[in-house]
């Protein structure tokens, strides 16, 4: 059985040893990441922001701890109308202001980016559905329809493996350890996919984006916070809702989705049953997004 290798080759495809293929490999270039803005907030902070697609509605979409725009655009694939993508505090282009920041200064975030565009519905990934959870204690009618994807958190911090992880990989970022970061990073994706020409594709392109930005060393209290104290607080949401977890995946335990659907009235479950949706289950995911958010009714 062939194994992961750091550093990759300069052909792009996975280093391994023992027999296989030997044939060169060759591949299209990556596509050039498109232009993004840095916009001022009613707070102060500046953010990164990417808007694409055109006319209403308008659908802001919140990324994932040490993610970024990169991996929540497949979340709008389909989706009609403007979409709003953007960087938390301390990702990305956007500001690092003096911490240490909680669950409200990430939904102030969020809301600022929503105001300006306008946006009557909201994409929240793993920690960006935390974010999105606790705007709704503060604003519950602020959307019509919210999907929530992979929440990490709930009413209770992230898992202890889930907070080591996060630790270690802000440490192997502003470390400049590349192949810490590669470690990390790897993680991610399913075992079946890891060795692949894709995979490495992901490993590259998520280190390059680490190692350029940097990761706020704030954003290690945050994988300890409970987005919602109190899960009652969202009793008063009375828009659609679509929450979406899996099985086996630490990162993002499925009992956190289950407790965020319980707590919102009427709010639609779905789980995949393993975890790596965006490897395995990706056309389902992005139909499943788009007709919940697309349906008329």
């Amino acid at each position: 059985m062939r194994d992961f290798r750091w550093p990759p080759p300069p052909d792009g495809g996975p280093r391994t040893y023992g027999p296989g293929p030997s044939a060169p490999r060759t591949g299209r270039p990556a596509l050039p990441d498109p232009e993004t803005e840095v916009v001022a907030t009613p707070h102060g902070v500046e953010l990164e922001r990417l808007v694409t697609g055109a006319g209403e509605p308008a659908t802001v979409f919140a990324h994932g701890l040490a993610h970024g725009i990169a991996t929540t655009r497949p979340l709008g694939s389909g989706v009609a109308g403007r979409k709003v993508f953007f960087q938390f505090r301390g990702h990305g282009r956007s500001a690092v202001p003096a911490g240490p920041w909680g669950y409200p200064d990430l939904a102030r975030d969020l809301r600022a980016i929503a105001d300006l565009a306008g946006a009557s519905r909201a994409v929240g990934m793993s920690l960006g559905a935390g974010a999105l959870a606790r705007l709704l204690t503060d604003s519950p009618q602020r959307f019509e329809r919210m999907v929530f994807f992979l929440p990490a958190a709930f009413d209770t911090g992230r898992p202890p493996a889930a907070r080591q992880r996060v630790a270690e990989l802000v440490t192997a970022v502003n470390e400049g350890d590349v192949s810490g970061v590669a470690e990390v990073i790897a993680a991610e994706t399913p075992v079946q996919v890891r060795n692949t020409p894709g995979a490495w594709a992901y490993l590259r392109t998520r280190i390059d984006q680490l190692l350029r930005d940097g990761l706020a060393t704030e954003l290690v209290d945050l994988a300890e916070a409970a987005p919602v104290p109190d899960p009652a607080a969202l009793r008063a949401v009375t828009a659609r809702v679509l929450v979406i977890g899996c099985l086996g995946d630490d990162q993002h335990p499925v009992e956190a989705a289950e407790r965020l659907a319980a707590a919102i009235p009427g709010a639609t479950l779905h789980v995949y049953d393993r975890p790596g949706v965006l490897w395995n289950h990706r056309t389902d995911l992005r139909q499943r997004v788009s007709g919940f958010l697309n349906d008329p009714a």
